[in-house]
């Protein structure tokens, strides 16, 4: 067997394989002798069917086979020795006047390569770093939500203007019916809050959905309707009144810190507060830190050009695909997936000059963070690390887990590698404003 490579241009090569009989001949005679072991055909005793037979019946299929084995194999090989960077797959060429009796088997396959350029994470234009704050109202608020959630609840004979109204939302035509508590205080419409006032159990009130809340998603919930279904919904629904209730709000005491944080780990107003402020820009963090992933994945992408063999990935895109494709269902194709591809090539690189590599401890030991996260959200706070060890092994014994966590991890490692090197512009900003800057 003979395997060369003729270099169309940096992004396009030719693979040519030559095999002769000597390469495959030994297996297919094997292969043979072990048919006419077995071959059960009419006139002949088992294991004495000529030879000759069992050749003319299956020396061809034999021979297909073995040879495409070889290529596959052979092919697969020279590609690791000769180190190529292969976009897709090998492509085979559609050989004329091609001959399976010749002596000497010629087959070609198009390459398409992956491009070398040069990166840098030290990017000339500066990426945004979030910075998310809780301010002064946004703790104030939780403070009050926490102290309403805890309160005291008094059953009520009709709506006052900061009740809670459990009712029945309904609109046969809209194919809403949905039983849920509102608080009159989140209400926006005065012409609803007007309608709510003074009512009574049993009471049935017309409200529209326009503008009827202060913030826009609690109408999906409210509803029980999909978010996309409320957006700029204008109905009429009845809402029959079933319950109302004040909610006298908790005092800031001991109890109610303890309740909260635990036993003793906080113990006035000031410290609720400060504990709330710490709770909430960790829980930002996470926001903070994928923008900055999006962000710096996007300026790459954007900022670091190169050429794709595109004209070989579309005709992959064509010949490889579940269904056929026309040439433009292919080009169509590849215009989507081009920029996922660019990235891939982008991380790989970055990965590759950065010597990131992912261990199966540090692996696991990230997989039983989440583990004791989702843990501690059903009140184990403290598991054993036998236990762990043996929720993360079950865990990781999943393809489809490991793979998602090895992607996670991987995301991290990046983030973290962006943070020390990239070019950061740090920006400092309260919830509010930087939900309006980063979703307008």
């Amino acid at each position: 067997m003979n395997i060369t490579k003729e270099q169309i241009d940096d992004l396009n090569a030719v693979v040519k394989v030559a095999i002769t009989k000597e390469d495959y001949q030994d297996k297919v005679d094997t292969i043979l002798k072990d048919y006419r072991k077995k071959a059960n055909i009419p006139g002949f005793r088992k294991g004495q069917v000529p030879i000759g037979l069992i050749k003319k019946q299956y020396g061809k299929s034999v021979m297909v086979d073995e040879v495409n084995k070889l290529l596959q194999d052979n092919l697969n090989k020279y590609l690791t020795e000769e180190k190529l960077d292969v976009l897709g797959n090998p492509l085979p060429k559609q050989m004329d006047n091609f001959d399976w009796d010749d002596e000497e088997l010629a087959f070609e396959f198009e390459l398409g390569l992956a491009p070398d350029f040069e990166l840098s994470l030290d990017t000339k234009k500066p990426v945004t770093h979030y910075k998310i704050v809780a301010d002064k109202k946004m703790v104030d608020e939780q403070v009050t939500r926490l102290r309403k959630q805890y309160g005291k609840l008094t059953s009520k004979n009709e709506v006052g203007k900061n009740d809670e109204v459990t009712g029945t939302f309904v609109n046969a035509e809209e194919e809403v019916d949905n039983k849920t508590t509102v608080e009159l205080d989140k209400i926006k419409s005065k012409k609803a809050l007007e309608a709510l006032q003074g009512k009574k159990v049993g009471d049935v009130v017309s409200l529209n959905t326009k503008g009827l809340f202060k913030e826009d998603y609690l109408l999906s919930s409210v509803l029980g309707v999909s978010q996309d279904k409320s957006k700029d919904l204008n109905i009429d629904v009845q809402f029959t009144i079933d319950e109302i209730n004040e909610r006298e709000a908790a005092e800031l005491n001991q109890e109610l810190f303890d309740k909260l944080f635990g036993k003793d780990s906080v113990s006035s107003e000031k410290e609720m507060k400060e504990k709330i402020k710490e709770d909430s820009e960790k829980q930002f963090e996470q926001q903070s830190d994928q923008k900055l992933l999006n962000d710096v994945t996007e300026y790459f992408i954007e900022n670091i050009k190169f050429e794709l063999p595109s004209e070989f990935l579309t005709k992959w895109i064509r010949m490889t695909g579940e269904e056929p494709l026309t040439e433009e269902q292919a080009t169509e194709e590849y215009k989507k997936s081009e920029k996922g591809l660019r990235y891939q090539l982008i991380e790989g690189k970055i990965i590759q000059d950065n010597g990131i590599k992912l261990e199966f401890e540090e692996l696991k030991e990230f997989a039983k963070g989440f583990i004791r996260q989702q843990m501690a959200q059903y009140g184990q706070m403290d598991p054993k690390e036998e236990e762990l060890d043996n929720i993360a092994a079950r865990v990781l014994g999943n393809q489809d887990e490991a793979k998602r966590l090895s992607e996670q991890l991987m995301s991290q490692k990046l983030l973290n590698l962006y943070k020390e090197k990239a070019n950061l512009k740090a920006k400092e900003v309260t919830y509010d404003n930087f939900i309006k800057e980063v979703y307008g």
